[in-house]
């Protein structure tokens, strides 16, 4: 009895690891007063482990959860009417996937890991109860949703309008600044995609992918060796992104 009622009071690993994640300032644990984080980590199932290819939802199938990820990373993709797959996004630890699904009842996509990764998972119909008695998570999730609005409208402008170069560029730019919020280096890092998933991702093919590659290194603006990447002039950068902008706005 007395080892049982000392199991039942030892904190659990959930709680702990709430508490204590390095991930807590990206997560929807910083919409949350510390006197109600409880409350949150009663919903979430947290340290759900899927090795690489593994999907964590597919698309079509009903919607059940949102997904933090807290370890490795995730590629969504959707089949289009012609059964070819189109990579929609990617996702790295801090970043919650399945929101685009929110509105309906079924997964608009469908997430692979891209390597071992570790997820928390958020049960829909729970989230939505906390949300209604957490104003401040509400809101956190009204702009999370936002934002996911905001980078579709982002990359279809980008497939839309600009070069190889400043795909590619601006993706670089963006990995960098998600790197630099998890307070990595966001100049040495190592990409989560194959450069076949980069291709899918930005409209281009994997030969066009290698090339521009080729073309920043020999200009002196990145280093790459396989996935590794080392940004050596993140201005120059900025002034590829730049400088198709400016030529989209005067045509």
């Amino acid at each position: 009895m007395a080892q049982a009622l000392r199991f039942r009071q030892a904190p659990s690993p959930l709680k702990a690891s709430c508490h204590q994640c390095s991930l807590s300032n990206l997560c929807l644990p910083l919409a949350v007063q510390d006197n109600d984080l409880d409350r949150l980590e009663d919903i979430v199932q947290q340290g759900r482990i899927y090795n690489r290819g593994e999907h964590i939802f597919d698309q079509s199938t009903q919607f059940r959860s949102c997904f933090a990820v807290k370890s490795g990373s995730i590629k969504t993709s959707i089949i289009t009417e012609s059964g070819e797959e189109q990579v929609t996004g990617f996702f790295m630890p801090g970043e919650i996937v399945g929101l685009d699904s929110m509105s309906s009842e079924a997964y608009a996509c469908t997430a692979k890991a891209l390597e071992r990764t570790s997820v928390c998972e958020f049960p829909v119909e729970k989230l939505e109860e906390l949300t209604g008695k957490l104003p401040d998570l509400q809101h956190h999730m009204y702009r999370l949703m936002s934002q996911e609005i905001q980078n579709s409208h982002q990359l279809a402008m980008l497939l839309s309008k600009n070069t190889a170069e400043e795909r590619i560029a601006s993706l670089l730019l963006s990995l960098s600044s998600r790197f630099q919020r998890r307070r990595m280096s966001p100049t040495n890092f190592s990409l989560p995609m194959a450069r076949n998933d980069i291709a899918n991702f930005l409209g281009l093919a994997v030969e066009t992918v290698s090339r521009v590659f080729t073309r920043f290194q020999n200009q002196g603006i990145i280093r790459a060796r396989g996935r590794e990447v080392e940004l050596l002039d993140v201005e120059a950068l900025q002034l590829v992104t730049r400088e198709f902008s400016r030529q989209g706005c005067q045509q």
